[in-house]
C-alpha cells in the first residue's frame, strides 16, 4: 500500500520526486521505481573514483543508476564533522560523472541568533564557485536550517523565502528547495513563496500518504 502511495505521487508530470535511500536501499528501491516517474538518488558520496578508500562510495559507483546525490547534509557537517572543503570535493566529484547534486546548506541555531545566517550560508555555497556554468544546471540548492531539522520546529515561510531569496540572487536559475520539518500541514505555505521550488523531506518522506500530499502540494 505504501509503495503503491508513492508511486501514485510519482505520477504527476509537473513536480520532480526523487528517493534518497540509505545505500543498502537502493536497488531494491531503483526495481520497486522503475515503472514510475520517480528518480533515484543517493545520500551521500565520496570525491574520488578509484583508491583505497574502505567503506566509501564512489561517484562512479552510482552513476549511470542512479541519478542525484544529495552532499552536505547539515548531519555529516556537524555530526560527522565534514568541512566545506570536503562538501566541494564532493560536489565536484559528483558533476564529473554527470550525476545530479542537491547541495544543502544552512546555520545552526546559535548562529542565526548571533546574526551569522548569510555568512554562514555564503561560506558554504563556495562550494560551487569553481563550478562551470553547464556543469551548474545540473545542481539544486537546499537551505535547511540546522535548528528546524526533525526538531519539530519549521522556519516560517517569510524565514524561509528570505534565505531562499538570497540564494536565488546568487545563483540565478538553479532550483532553491527547503528542508527542514517540511509536512503536508506546511507545504502549501512553503510552496507559495516566490523563491522556493520545492522541498528535501525528512520524517515526512517516511509515511507515505503523507509524502504523496506534499507532492500534491507542490
Amino acid at each position: 500500500m505504501a509503495t503503491d502511495i508513492s508511486l501514485r505521487a510519482g505520477d504527476r508530470d509537473d513536480v520532480d520526486v526523487v528517493l534518497f535511500p540509505p545505500f543498502p536501499h537502493l536497488w531494491p528501491v531503483c526495481d520497486a521505481i522503475s515503472q514510475s516517474r520517480i528518480k533515484l538518488g543517493a545520500q551521500n558520496c565520496f570525491w574520488e573514483n578509484a583508491g583505497a578508500f574502505t567503506g566509501e562510495v564512489s561517484p562512479a559507483q552510482l552513476s549511470g543508476w542512479c541519478e542525484w546525490v544529495l552532499v552536505g547534509h547539515s548531519e555529516r557537517r556537524h555530526l560527522l564533522k565534514e568541512s566545506d572543503e570536503e562538501v566541494t570535493k564532493k560536489v565536484d566529484g559528483a558533476l564529473k560523472t554527470d550525476l545530479k547534486v542537491i547541495l544543502a546548506v544552512g546555520e545552526t541555531q546559535d548562529e542565526r541568533d548571533a546574526g551569522t545566517t548569510k555568512a554562514v550560508i555564503e561560506r558554504q555555497l563556495q562550494s560551487l564557485d569553481g563550478v562551470a556554468a553547464p556543469d551548474l544546471a545540473r545542481v539544486a540548492i537546499a537551505y535547511e536550517p540546522v535548528w528546524a531539522i526533525g526538531t519539530g520546529r519549521t522556519a516560517t515561510p517569510e524565514q524561509a523565502e528570505a534565505v531562499c531569496a538570497e540564494i536565488s540572487a546568487r545563483f540565478p536559475g538553479l532550483r532553491v528547495i527547503y528542508g527542514g520539518s517540511v509536512t503536508a500541514a506546511n507545504a502549501v505555505s512553503l510552496f507559495a513563496c516566490e523563491h522556493i521550488s520545492g522541498a528535501l523531506v525528512g520524517g515526512a518522506s517516511l509515511r507515505a500518504d503523507e509524502f504523496a500530499q506534499i507532492v500534491a502540494a507542490a
